[in-house]
């Protein structure tokens, strides 16, 4: 294999620790911006060049959200390239341990995920020549702090990448905006500055994206939530109902007692997921609760007769996911819970035309209208009202269609810019 052309911002990623490059002074680099931009393998080999050049017998930590996004993200496009550039690289997966030889020069990286306030715990102790945070953004203060620390070997450095999130992120205030207070190296990336990408991808990526995810995804911007959730929903483009009988059905369901519930029934016809048929039940509008054999029965009704793959449920309803069990007639899955996530995968799918709404759901397409950002919030969140049939189509996307779509493109986006000669 080799190289093709790097970017004049990749370049600097690759270099700015070098002898002569007028940055080397700076005590660390933050690399941020849009999506598939070119930046986080370029930052994983220029910070294994790096280390592998000025220390040996040496530990380094390799951090992102968690170990298996981490591997995802870095280590299965960075490996590869290592080695054929000859470097020699050994991975200890029962130890999260990669060692890394070149020349009489052996390193370990070891590797660690950022996932909650706990994760502080694990990087305790230790004594790094530097460190390599993946998607910093996505990690809670505590663990980005303690993993900094335990960077006290002398010539140590510190790598940051991230995509945008909301403007009052602590990253942003306490590292972005202070970058020079802080002796970083700040460089912003487009999609532009990754040579790997054609316009026909980057155009593709621009349509998958609209409001505050377009802005920080696709222009890299640190902005704001704030209007309509999904801006770009239109009844005339995003609904319709399949041509013949589905292959294929699952049921969502967002749980409430006083709270209204809401249940979907998907069905897939030739790769589109179309929400056939609803039920949705507001018990301060009706004027009385219901019990979960009661909303099992509805469920039931629901589903029709039809072999129903798997019922996606609130996480959060515990004694109705147990119902459903103990009857014994449906598979059973507690759905995938990270909002903004989720809303995010929702987006995608529903701009895509992955997924589309029969014209008789009136309640989600009544929803669509009303499920705005909360702009009271520093954080990104969205309001507690309107947002039922919102959250059970956000589980359905999460649980059934969350097969790696950022990753769909990996290998056209990564910054992996090589080619077999």
């Amino acid at each position: 294999m080799v190289f093709k052309s790097f970017s004049e911002k990749q370049l600097k990623v690759l270099s700015w620790w070098t002898q002569n490059s007028p940055y080397k002074a700076y005590d660390a680099i933050i690399c941020d911006g849009a999506v598939r931009s070119g930046k986080t393998v370029c930052m994983g080999l220029s910070f294994v060049i790096w280390a592998q050049t000025v220390f040996n017998n040496t530990s380094f930590a390799m951090c992102g959200k968690t170990i298996s996004s981490l591997r995802r993200n870095v280590l299965v496009p960075l490996l590869p390239v290592l080695r054929e550039l000859g470097f020699k690289c050994n991975e200890k997966l029962s130890q999260n341990l990669v060692e890394i030889e070149l020349k009489g020069s052996k390193n370990r990286f070891y590797l660690f995920g950022g996932r909650d306030e706990s994760s502080a715990a694990l990087i305790q102790g230790m004594t790094l020549g530097g460190v390599l945070l993946d998607e910093v953004a996505l990690m809670p203060r505590s663990f980005v702090e303690q993993a900094l620390a335990r960077c006290s070997v002398k010539g140590s450095k510190m790598w940051f990448n991230c995509n945008p999130e909301n403007p009052q992120h602590w990253f942003h205030t306490e590292w972005i905006l202070k970058a020079e207070e802080k002796n970083c190296l700040y460089l912003h990336f487009v999609m532009e500055d990754n040579p790997s990408l054609s316009p026909s991808i980057i155009r593709r990526y621009k349509s998958l994206y609209s409001g505050a995810f377009y802005e920080r995804f696709v222009e890299g911007k640190w902005v704001a939530a704030q209007g309509l959730v999904y801006p770009f929903f239109s009844e005339k483009t995003c609904t319709g109902r399949p041509e013949s009988e589905c292959k294929s059905f699952y049921i969502s369901c967002d749980y409430g007692t006083v709270n209204p519930a809401s249940f979907g029934l998907w069905g897939e016809h030739e790769g589109v997921w179309y929400r056939l048929d609803e039920y949705y039940f507001d018990s301060r509008q009706e004027g009385f609760q219901q019990t979960d054999e009661e909303y099992y029965g509805e469920l039931v009704k629901l589903a029709g007769g039809r072999n129903i793959e798997a019922v996606i449920v609130d996480p959060s309803a515990t004694s109705f996911i147990e119902c459903i069990r103990r009857k014994g007639r449906y598979k059973v899955i507690p759905a995938k819970n990270d909002v903004l996530d989720g809303i995010r995968r929702t987006a995608e799918a529903i701009k895509s035309g992955r997924i589309k709404i029969a014209p008789a759901c009136k309640d989600i397409i009544r929803e669509f209208g009303l499920y705005r950002w909360d702009t009271a919030q520093t954080k990104d969140s969205v309001r507690k009202e309107h947002d039922h049939a919102m959250d059970d189509m956000r589980y359905f996307v999460s649980t059934v269609l969350s097969d790696g779509g950022d990753e769909a493109f990996f290998a056209l986006a990564s910054g992996a810019v090589r080619r077999r000669a």
